[in-house]
Formats: C-alpha cells, sequence, structure tokens
C-alpha cells in the first residue's frame, strides 16, 4: 500500500529505532519474485502493522495541530478556549484529536478502498468502521500519559508545563505515542478479528 511510505517513517518519530528495526523486519515490501514475496504475517505482526498505520495518522494530526495552535492562537477560541476552559492545553487537545481522528480516517481509507474496491463514500464507511475505536483507544492512552506528565511531573520537575517548543514536550509526547500504541493494539486486534479490520 502506497500510504505505508508515509506510515513507517512518522511512525519511526515515536517509535525510533525500534521502529527501523520493525519496519527492516516486516515492513518492507518483498522484491517480486523472490521466494516467499506473498508475506502472510502472524496476527501478532500484522496487528502492530495495523496499530501502526493508524498511529501515524494521530502522530501527523498531534505534530500539525499542536504548531498549528502556537502559530494561530486564534485556533484555540474556534475550538472553546476563553468560552467553554481557559487552559490552553485543552485547545491544544482538541485541534490534536480533531487532525488525528480526520488524518486516521484518511489514512484507513487510503487502505481499505483500494483493497476492497469500493466507491469513495463506500470506502469512508468503512473506514470510520475501521478505524474510530482504534483512534479513540490511541488518544485515550496518549492523553493518559500527556496529562499526569503536565499537570503533576513536569512541575514537579521543572517548575512548571512543558512548552510546546520544547525537547521536554517532545520527549514526553513520543513517550505518549507510545502508550497510545499500547491502548490501540488490544482494540486493532479485536477490529481484526471481527473482520471490520483488514489484516495488514
Amino acid at each position: 500500500m502506497t500510504v505505508m511510505n508515509v506510515v513507517w517513517p512518522v511512525t519511526m518519530l515515536f517509535g525510533s529505532v525500534a521502529w527501523l528495526a520493525f519496519y527492516r523486519g516486516a515492513g518492507r515490501a518483498p522484491l517480486q519474485g523472490v521466494r516467499g514475496s506473498d508475506v502472510d504475517h502472524s496476527m501478532r505482526t500484522a496487528v502492530a502493522i495495523g496499530t501502526s498505520h493508524c498511529g501515524a495518522g494521530c502522530a501527523i494530526g498531534d505534530l500539525v495541530a499542536e504548531f498549528a495552535l502556537v502559530a494561530f492562537p486564534v485556533l484555540g477560541v474556534l475550538v472553546g478556549r476563553e468560552t467553554f476552559y481557559q487552559d490552553e492545553i485543552f485547545a491544544g487537545w482538541i485541534l490534536d484529536f480533531v487532525l488525528a481522528f480526520g488524518l486516521g480516517i484518511v489514512f484507513q481509507y487510503l487502505s481499505i478502498a483500494p483493497m476492497r474496491g469500493l466507491s469513495v463514500r463506500a470506502g469512508l464507511v468503512a473506514a470510520l468502521k475501521a478505524d474510530t475505536l482504534s483512534i479513540l483507544s490511541w488518544q485515550v492512552g496518549m492523553y493518559g500519559m500527556m496529562a499526569p506528565a503536565q499537570f503533576l511531573i513536569l512541575p514537579a520537575l521543572f517548575g512548571g508545563r512543558a512548552a510546546v517548543l520544547s525537547p521536554e514536550f517532545w520527549f514526553v509526547m513520543q513517550i505518549a505515542m507510545l502508550v497510545g500504541f499500547a491502548t490501540a493494539y488490544p482494540v486493532n486486534w479485536a477490529l481484526v478479528r471481527s473482520g471490520l479490520k483488514e489484516k495488514m
């Protein structure tokens, strides 16, 4: 799948050398005509690839949203800051979620529609069925790590929260993405097992 050419480098942003090794072992397309070129991954590997695929959309959404909010603070007002809440961190999380969800569905559409030969509408419906719970579980894990880090751990260690443009923020975000992978993995297993999501 062409979309995997984006997925693997993006997942290496949070998975580092572990995802590079994973790509080298399971992600590279075998050469045509080489024995074993029709790879049938184990369920464990296929689910890890599918979860990484989900995570790439989430990671890009989070990156774009966080930097967009720094560049254009008015975006926070558009998602309720000053009206429903005062803390800018919630504006970031809302934008993160919206973009992560949208890009996650696009990534799933780019995989599922060609595999099944679906129209645009049918492909989007199938992508929503396949990835909604996966993206939600990823984001729950990610925010479940970011919240205690930003509200408790970083203030205790450094006297305040980490700003988006700081290395500490992205270090914590990298760990949060790995937690997101861990919380999305069992959900992806269930989605593949049920047939809602393709085995990759």
